[in-house]
């Protein structure tokens, strides 16, 4: 689980989007960014989340938030995420985990009684500065936009 929590300056990033753009996190300097990190692409709980996030995007933009996925998928396959379902944000292909592991979500988990490394389902919300004000462990992936809006 990540060691991330209420009050800490988010880890400033770099990585590639789903087009080939670098986005980083001062691009979103004084504006809120919900940034979730998601174990794969196209898998249910996965859409599930990113559409329920996507649905309520005026609501988001409304409040001054932007909104960020990340996972490990190659560029390809987070272009046909996006694409398959015209999420207005973007998705980050951060394949070599640097995102990742510097928010902490990569880890052991388990599933069906077998162990293995992967993304814990985990969402940050970070202010106009850079802090973060909310962490978000227990995502509801059907009702993920209430969470983050409703807290």
């Amino acid at each position: 689980m990540t060691h991330l929590k209420v009050g800490d300056k988010a880890p400033n990033f770099e990585a590639l989007d789903q087009d080939g753009n670098t986005i980083k996190l001062s691009d979103y300097k004084g504006k809120k960014l919900v940034l979730f990190f998601y174990p794969k692409a196209s898998t249910p709980g996965c859409t599930a989340e990113a559409c329920n996030l996507s649905d309520n995007y005026k609501r988001f933009e409304a409040e001054g938030y932007a909104i960020l996925g990340v996972s490990a998928d190659s560029q390809k396959r987070q272009s046909n995420f996006k694409d398959k379902y015209g999420f207005p944000y973007p998705l980050l292909a951060d394949e070599d985990k640097t995102v990742i592991e510097a928010f902490g979500v990569w880890g052991l988990k388990k599933f069906m009684g077998k162990e293995y490394d992967g993304i814990h389902r985990t969402t940050f919300v970070i202010d106009e500065n850079g802090i973060i004000e909310n962490v978000i462990t227990k995502v509801k992936t059907k009702a993920h936009a209430e969470q983050i809006l409703d807290a």
